[in-house]
C-alpha cells in the first residue's frame, strides 16, 4: 500500500501545473497562505461582509480530515458539527484511518464528489495527495475549501492559523527565558507538508537571528510520538547540553517528554508542542510539558462552515481566513482549558485587538 501511495504522491506532483482553477480564478498563483496578502482574520467576516447568509435548504457539505486518532482532528470536527448546529446545514465528516494512507483520503475525497456533495471542506494529508480530486471539483466548479495544515498550490480558499507563527512565538518564549542563549532542538512533522516547513522556518528564522542561541538538530518525527520519541534519545546522545527541543504537534511532544523522563532530564529541558490539545493542556498544567501553540482547530472547524455559507452567497470571500492561535504555558494554561466556544471566541478577539493596539 505505501509503494501505491508514494507513486500517488509523485504522480500528484506532476500534475500540478496542470491543475484547473474556476473560472474566475485564472490568475491566482500557487497559494502560501501565511504569507497571502488576499486575507482577513476571521472575526472580521461579519464586519466587512455582513450576518451569515443562511444556506439552501437541502445544502449538503463534506468535510474531509487526516484522521480521527489524533484528537486536533477530531475537534475539527466538533467545529464542523458546531457550525452545521449554529448555521442550520447537514454536514458529514469523514476521514482516513490514520495519518499514513494519503491514498485512502483521495478516495473518500472523489466519494464525496460522486456523492453529489455540495462543496468540500478538506484538511489534506499532503500538498498533492488530494490533487486529483481538486481538480475534478474545480471542473465541476464545486466550492473546495482547503482547511488547515497542508495546502493544496491552487486552492481558492483556505481556512486556518498562520503556521510560521507557531514557530516564531515558541522561539522567542526560548530567547527571552534564557537571556544567556544555548543549544535547542527541533522535531519536524512530515516531510513537504506546509504545516512542517512554515513551523520550522519560523522557528529556524528566530532562533538563529539571535547569536546566542543555537539549533542543533532539525529532525523529522512523522506526527508520530514513537518516532519522536526515538528522535529525542538520539537527539540527546549526540547533544546533551540541549535546553530546549520543539516538537510540530503534540502527538511527537509527549514522545519527546517521555523520553526526557527515561533520561531523567524532565526538569532540565524545556518542551513545546502545536495544536492545543486536552492532554497537553493537563501536561502544562502539571508541569511535564513547557507550553503548545493552540490553533483553536473547533473555532477553525466552526469558521469555515461560515465561509461556505459565504461562498455560495455569493460574497467575495478574501483567498485566506485566518483562524486564532495562542501560545499557552503554565502562565495562562486556565484561560482556553473550559472547551466553552462561544466565550473562547470573545476571548479571542480581546486578545487579537490587544495586539493590533
Amino acid at each position: 500500500m505505501k509503494v501505491f501511495s508514494y507513486l500517488l504522491t509523485f504522480i500528484c506532483i506532476f500534475l500540478v501545473p496542470l491543475s484547473f482553477a474556476h473560472a474566475e480564478d485564472t490568475q491566482l498563483l500557487p497559494l502560501n497562505p501565511d504569507f497571502e496578502k488576499d486575507r482577513i482574520v476571521w472575526f472580521d467576516l461579519e464586519k466587512k461582509f455582513g450576518e451569515v447568509p443562511p444556506f439552501k435548504e437541502g445544502t449538503r457539505l463534506g468535510c474531509l480530515s487526516k484522521t480521527l486518532t489524533n484528537e486536533f482532528w477530531r475537534n475539527v470536527g466538533k467545529g464542523y458539527t458546531l457550525g452545521a448546529k449554529k448555521y442550520s446545514v447537514m454536514v458529514s465528516y469523514m476521514a482516513s484511518a490514520n495519518e499514513e494512507d494519503p491514498l485512502g483520503q483521495l478516495n473518500l475525497a472523489q466519494s464525496m464528489i460522486k456523492d453529489g456533495y455540495n462543496a468540500l471542506l478538506v484538511s489534506p494529508m499532503s500538498d498533492v495527495n488530494l490533487q486529483l480530486a481538486f481538480d475534478k471539483a474545480a471542473r465541476a466548479n464545486l466550492p473546495f475549501i482547503n482547511v488547515s495544515d497542508a495546502v493544496i498550490p491552487m486552492t481558492r480558499y483556505f481556512v486556518g492559523g498562520v503556521h510560521y507563527k507557531n514557530g516564531v512565538s515558541i522561539a522567542k518564549w526560548f530567547i527571552e527565558h534564557f537571556p544567556n542563549g544555548g543549544e535547542v532542538a527541533m522535531i519536524e512533522g512530515q516531510p513537504l507538508v506546509y504545516a512542517t516547513t512554515q513551523r520550522g522556518q519560523g522557528f529556524s528564522d528566530t532562533i538563529n537571528a539571535n547569536p546566542k542561541f543555537s539549533l542543533v538538530s532539525s529532525v523529522p518525527g512523522n506526527w508520530s510520538e514513537e518516532q519522536a520519541y526515538r528522535q529525542t534519545l538520539l537527539i540527546m546522545e549526540k547533544y546533551p547540553n540541549v535546553i530546549g527541543i520543539y516538537a510540530h504537534n503534540d502527538n511527537m511532544a509527549f514522545g519527546v517528554v517521555s523520553a526526557l523522563k527515561k533520561l531523567n532530564l524532565q526538569d532540565k529541558v524545556k518542551v513545546f508542542g502545536t495544536d492545543g490539545i486536552s492532554r497537553a493542556y493537563k501536561m502544562i498544567a502539571s508541569g511535564e510539558l513547557t507550553g503548545t501553540v493552540d490553533s483553536f482547530p473547533d473555532v477553525t472547524g466552526m469558521v469555515a462552515v461560515e465561509v461556505a455559507s459565504r461562498i455560495f452567497a455569493g460574497q467575495k470571500i478574501p483567498r485566506v481566513v485566518e483562524t486564532p492561535q495562542a501560545l499557552i504555558t503554565k502562565d495562562n494554561v486556565d484561560k482556553f482549558l473550559p472547551r466553552d466556544i462561544e466565550k473562547i471566541i470573545v476571548e479571542l478577539k480581546q486578545e487579537y485587538l490587544k495586539q493590533k493596539e
